[in-house]
């Protein structure tokens, strides 16, 4: 259960400070994870479907392309809907994270910052991880399946989920099947 030490100081009610909490956490939740499951999908039917994203991850260097993208779509699918209800919160924000952290060094960190640079820049896998990291702090919320099966493994369990399932997870698929050439 979230309490407020900050209600107190304040004129707010506390259940309106919690309702907002609340509120606030399942909007990020449902945004990030529709937005991330939405990718997976489009990485399987869209455009050039699982085909074109198999080829596109062997010519970023990924070795095993196929096995990568099925990984890749289907983790991005899976955590995205576990986020949007909020279940395993802190597993589900650590496949977003793992996401971004490869996409990042394999994609984006080569094109600056910002998103509209050519080729996409870091800006929005920068912005999803740390939507990552802070949800395993926070947790779901109250309006959440965690909450309802009594899954509350925020703060600093949380934080640990994450970094280690998402960066460390990460490292190790680019440490096993990336092998970048001087064109990718």
């Amino acid at each position: 259960m979230l309490t407020s030490t900050v209600a107190h100081a304040s004129s707010t009610p506390e259940i309106f400070n919690l309702t907002g909490l609340n509120l606030g956490l399942l909007i990020i939740r449902v945004v990030a994870g529709i937005t991330l499951a939405t990718h997976g999908l489009n990485k399987i039917f869209g455009g050039g479907k699982i085909a074109g994203t198999t080829g596109w991850f062997g010519s970023m260097g990924m070795k095993m392309p196929g096995v990568n993208a099925w990984m890749a779509a289907l983790t991005e699918i899976g955590s995205g809907a576990l986020l949007a209800i909020g279940f395993l919160t802190p597993l589900a924000a650590a496949g977003m994270v793992a996401i971004m952290v490869v996409a990042g060094i394999t994609t984006h960190r080569a094109n600056g910052w910002f998103i509209f640079n050519a080729g996409g820049g870091m800006e929005y896998v920068v912005v999803l991880a740390a939507v990552g990291f802070g949800l395993g702090c926070t947790g779901a919320g109250e309006w959440s399946v965690d909450n309802a099966a009594n899954v509350h493994w925020a703060g600093t369990t949380g934080l640990i989920i994450v970094a280690l399932a998402g960066v460390g997870g990460a490292l190790l698929q680019l440490a096993a099947f990336w092998r970048p050439t001087a064109s990718s």
